[in-house]
């Protein structure tokens, strides 16, 4: 993974609270009816105050990060009689979630499930997964890395069922986890960030009658993280390769339009932060974009980061002190949502 080593300008599309610096000037990268600020480079005499505000922010996260994890992380089966539809009885036919208890002295109630990208074809396990759930564990939020299964040997719906069954079996066993059943999260990563809100756009209150009482809970998250999100499915913006690894040759128009997640924004959608870069050429920010102003329109809480430099696929961007900056913002969304508490 290749990590920007220069200054990086900040350009915010800003959503709730945000720390912009009042020298900027109009920008129009975009043309959605969003009020963007382009954001100068510091002048001289601000070099000493942002770097030490970069450093404020870099130093918790590098803490963290250097961390030795335990020699393993207990991992959870989300169906240990097997999969539905399960094409064998290997690591990657099972579904699972890696726990990532916080420490027991700053814990809160809050959990966070985590869906690393990989573009529905692998998955981003590290810079995507377990940098992400010790991130998490820092701020005294239990963490869940998803191992959802993905093409060439699944497709649709195996990765939604997958994610869907997540939510439910944290929220099944939020007492064991000593979370709230009411402040289960999901954050994902470019696809991954598609899986994630597929999960906030489809879902259910789960089925009351079931003998299973995992399915009886609901999949709904209570809020969203997704960075540099997959989310169009039917716009220029699509990111191709992984709608073909999610359904194949020549799908439904139906299902695609289905899955074309700014089109199924409700007012039961939980609150999103979203993150992007406008570098991005991979996955555009217009996704995280056309997510937003749906999110406005249906009257959901919601809070958009776009940092004009930075490649597709950063994670926390631990080793740039200006893009990594987005990390803090998370953070201060967290805590106005009371999710630190």
């Amino acid at each position: 993974m290749r990590f920007p080593t220069g200054p990086v300008r900040s350009m915010c599309c800003v959503i709730a609270i945000t720390r912009t610096p009042r020298w900027h000037q109009p920008a129009s990268t975009f043309t959605p009816p969003l009020r963007c600020g382009l954001v100068r480079p510091p002048l001289a005499s601000h070099v000493t105050i942002v770097t030490v505000k970069a450093l404020a922010l870099i130093l918790p996260l590098a803490a963290a990060l250097a961390q030795q994890p335990p020699a393993q992380h207990k991992v959870e089966l989300l169906w240990p009689g097997g999969a539905p539809g399960a094409a064998g009885t290997e690591d990657a036919d099972k579904p699972s979630l890696t726990v990532y208890p916080a420490p027991e002295k700053s814990a809160v109630q809050t959990a966070v499930i985590v869906c690393p990208g990989g573009g529905y074809g692998f998955l981003a396990k590290d810079h995507e997964g377990d940098q992400i759930a010790r991130w998490l564990n820092s701020l005294g939020i239990q963490a869940f890395v998803l191992q959802y299964r993905i093409a060439p040997r699944y497709r649709y719906p195996a990765p939604i069922l997958d994610a869907q069954r997540a939510i439910r079996f944290v929220r099944a066993h939020a007492a064991d986890y000593r979370i709230a059943p009411g402040r289960i999260g999901i954050w994902g990563f470019s696809a991954g960030g598609h899986l994630a809100s597929t999960t906030g756009t489809h879902f259910d209150a789960g089925d009351a009658s079931a003998t299973d009482p995992i399915d009886r809970a609901s999949c709904r998250p209570d809020f969203m993280i997704l960075a540099y999100p997959v989310i169009s499915f039917t716009t220029p913006y699509t990111h191709t390769g992984s709608m073909h690894n999610l359904l194949g040759d020549n799908p439904d128009p139906k299902l695609v339009a289905s899955l074309s997640n700014e089109t199924q924004v409700t007012a039961r959608t939980p609150p999103t932060f979203l993150f992007s870069t406008n570098e991005d050429t991979a996955v555009p920010a217009e996704n995280s974009v056309l997510f937003y102003l749906a999110l406005r329109k249906a009257g959901v809480p919601a809070e958009m980061h776009i940092y004009e430099r930075g490649p597709h696929g950063v994670g926390l961007a631990p080793t740039d002190a200006v893009l990594a900056s987005w990390a803090g913002r998370l953070k201060d969304w967290l805590e106005i949502r009371g999710l630190l508490q």
